[in-house]
């Protein structure tokens, strides 16, 4: 009993830290999308004609709902006692546990925000990333913690070297890579996954996911998809003007 209520202990202070990251990142891109026209607003010579129209609804949403998640999962941290468990942590000393899960997260975010999302596919880019921190943070394994990291940070440090310049996002070396570590990744998943059933479900939703929400901001609230040129979104785009649209056009 004492050794799961401390593992539990460990656990919420977890969330305290992660909840934290997130209100922080939330309201980091929410602040960036308030430059965005909504409601009718004329900002900078950009008009927004109408709410359902603005570029600004997809993010609005997508990053409203983790302000209100990350609050949710503070509050829970709070009243089960992560935040003091949390801060006396840090009062006492260096932890190189949580050190490392910190740094592996923030290294993936890093190349995830700033190399692959503008240059590479947002289905590969995203569900690379799922597939890493689902199979990098269940159960606590260390070296996936490591691997995980390490294949988000080739696979965005290659995008940001390669291709840094705008006029260069439109190439496609960076998705082939980028593909290329997702499969990579997904092979000790299902090695996982023979011994721990939740990771069978990581293939899919990685895919399905990013799928899902890029399809509808492009073609149900008619927003800009980051890296609309990428290698997989170029053909979804392709098929759905040129095959599916003159269905109900006609």
């Amino acid at each position: 009993m004492a050794t799961q209520s401390a593992d539990k202990a460990v656990l919420r202070a977890r969330d305290f830290w992660a909840s934290l990251a997130l209100i922080a990142l939330s309201l980091f891109f929410l602040w960036k999308t308030s430059a965005i026209p909504f409601l009718g607003e004329n900002r900078a010579g950009v008009s927004g004609a109408g709410w359902y129209a603005s570029a600004a609804l997809a993010p609005l949403g997508i990053f409203g709902g983790l302000l209100i998640l990350s609050r949710v999962l503070l509050a829970i941290s709070i009243r089960s006692g992560g935040a003091a468990h949390a801060l006396s942590a840090v009062g006492i000393g260096w932890n190189r546990a949580e050190a490392l899960r910190f740094a592996t997260i923030a290294a993936m975010l890093f190349f995830y925000i700033a190399g692959l999302v503008p240059r590479v596919d947002f289905i590969l880019a995203s569900g690379l990333l799922i597939t890493a921190l689902i199979y990098g943070y269940h159960g606590g394994h260390a070296r996936r913690a490591l691997l995980a990291s390490a294949v988000v940070a080739l696979a965005g440090g290659y995008a940001l070297i390669a291709n840094g310049p705008q006029a260069a996002w439109n190439r496609h070396g960076d998705d082939w890579l980028a593909l290329a570590c997702w499969l990579g990744l997904t092979l000790p998943v299902l090695r996982a996954a023979r011994q721990e059933r939740a990771l069978r479900v990581v293939p899919a939703l990685a895919f399905f996911a990013p799928f899902i929400l890029v399809c509808a901001m492009a073609f149900g609230f008619r927003q800009n998809v980051p890296a609309r040129g990428g290698l997989i979104f170029k053909q979804i785009e392709h098929q759905y003007y040129v095959t599916l649209r003159p269905l109900w056009k006609d």
